[in-house]
């Protein structure tokens, strides 16, 4: 793995050819380094978008799942409010219904009561203006005295 050629002039010893050897397994190692710091650096401005990504989706959800648990429990209190409240409402239909039932019962009386009244009443006027036949009393007459005529000349 040395990139370095020997020349067959020059004959190295053990210790040069070691060096050579650990000096070129160094600078692969070097070059291998930089590479997998290149391809971290990519993957991990990859992964930073996706988390990105992924926390954008998480906070929608996240607000999707908070606005449905709020409305469930806006709906849950309004049903229970409902129920509460409905008994209460039919108990004052009732009052109102039968309430009006006594109303109407009572303004029927009291009308049946005005009309008698009124009846009894227009037949006391009617017999009232109703002409009594008049009685002609025979009254004699008498004969008055009898008057002279006198002429006179003017």
């Amino acid at each position: 793995m040395s990139t370095q050629q020997n020349n067959p002039e020059e004959e190295k010893g053990f210790f040069d050819k070691v060096i050579d050897s650990i000096t070129g397994l160094w600078d692969d190692t070097k070059d291998k380094a930089e590479d997998i710091k290149d391809a971290t650096a990519d993957k991990l401005d990859d992964i930073k978008e996706k988390v990105t990504a992924k926390k954008v989706t998480d906070a929608k959800k996240t607000a999707s799942t908070k606005a449905t648990i709020v409305k469930a429990g806006v709906k849950e209190k309004t049903t229970d409010a409902k129920s509460k409240v409905t008994p209460a409402v039919k108990k004052v239909a009732d009052k109102a219904k039968t309430a009006t039932a006594d109303v109407k019962a009572k303004a029927t009386g009291a009308k049946t009561k005005e009309t008698a009244a009124v009846n009894k009443t227009a037949t006391k006027a009617a017999k009232v203006t109703t002409p009594k036949p008049v009685v002609k009393a025979k009254v004699a007459v008498k004969p008055k005295a009898t008057v002279k005529k006198t002429t006179t000349k003017v």
